[in-house]
């Protein structure tokens, strides 16, 4: 039967040639019209600037920062130090508050979601009524309720819970020991003096607080994800490895395990993209990240522009580097499970 159209005629080297050059074509032109208009509000906002007496550029990070930040890791700062270092300051507190809340999620969550799936009835509903409360409870709001439970229901540090020897709990956070040396093994004990603990380390409530709401509310979302996952596996599958004579060990790690992680990876990727995005609300409850100390520079140097850039590279970078590292693992894991 003759096609309706007629006979698709045979492209010929010149038509593809022509054909191939119209869609370079194509793309150059679309790229100059995005260079032009990144050039045009570039230098529209670099002219108002210049007619309000703003001074624009990034030469503002070399001048001393002049206010202290509360809480900071590795990374020694003080009011005469500069704004880049006042920013990487915020930055490492930043990655240290993420990177602890996508491993505590991740762990919290796997758990919750083989609880959904537990035959155990008081644990499944107890998992998804946690599940249902935390995904509907916008988290800022529960970053407040944590921050006043610590806060207000917590005792002074003379008063300060010690559930083990060594750790204290109070309403200036949680008090703990640390390694004062390696060799020989020593700890460092957190002691009560004047108004709260000295020696140790301590976590801060604001830390504590963002650490734990981000956790928690992650994990909710891993739960179901990992449950989607386990969930997608074919019956029949587990039947036939117990039919090969695999024990309930063998066959979760060589036939649920594998394929289920396939499932489960692209999005696990997107909630710890989210986790790693949500510690920008740090600014909500004091907790001195990257986003509080960069509004801080631009109260001080009236560098708008530069300080939301700066924000906005930061988390990019953040979110390629985590989507490019949970790809990396995801195409490994797929080569994995196709080989034979």
């Amino acid at each position: 039967m003759p096609h309706p159209f007629g006979p698709a005629a045979p492209r010929t080297f010149a038509a593809l040639r022509n054909l191939r050059f119209r869609e370079i074509a194509y793309q150059a032109a679309l790229a100059a019209l995005i260079v032009l208009a990144g050039w045009y509000f570039i230098s529209n906002a670099a002219h108002n600037l210049m007619d309000l007496g703003v001074a624009s550029g990034f030469a503002f990070l070399r001048r001393e920062a002049g206010f202290e930040i509360g809480e900071t890791t590795i990374l020694s700062y003080s009011a005469t130090d500069t704004y880049l270092r006042a920013l990487l300051a915020g930055l490492l507190n930043t990655l240290r508050v993420a990177a602890l809340a996508v491993v505590l999620s991740t762990v919290l969550g796997f758990f919750i979601g083989l609880a959904r799936l537990s035959r155990n009835w008081l644990l499944a509903r107890l998992a998804s009524a946690y599940v249902e409360i935390i995904r509907n409870v916008p988290l800022v709001v529960q970053l407040f309720f944590w921050y006043a439970l610590i806060t207000e229901s917590l005792p002074a540090p003379a008063q300060a819970l010690r559930p083990i020897p060594g750790i204290f709990f109070s309403n200036r956070g949680m008090a703990y020991p640390i390694f004062g040396s390696l060799i020989p093994v020593e700890l460092e004990y957190p002691q009560f003096s004047g108004f709260n603990f000295a020696g140790g380390g301590l976590l801060s409530p604001e830390f504590t607080t963002l650490l734990l709401g981000l956790s928690l509310y992650t994990a909710a979302f891993i739960g179901e994800i990992v449950r989607a996952g386990l969930l997608s596996i074919a019956p029949g599958q587990l039947e036939a490895g117990y039919s090969l004579g695999l024990n309930a060990r063998q066959v979760k790690r060589f036939i649920v395990v594998p394929q289920a992680l396939r499932v489960v990876i692209p999005p696990v990727t997107s909630q710890f993209l989210n986790c790693a995005k949500n510690s920008s609300l740090a600014v909500a409850i004091g907790y001195p990240d990257l986003v509080s100390i960069a509004n801080t520079t631009i109260n001080q140097t009236g560098q708008a522009i530069e300080g939301f850039v700066t924000i906005m590279a930061v988390y990019l970078t953040i979110s390629l580097s985590i989507a490019g590292l949970m790809n990396w693992y995801n195409r490994a894991v797929g080569l994995r499970g196709n080989s034979p």
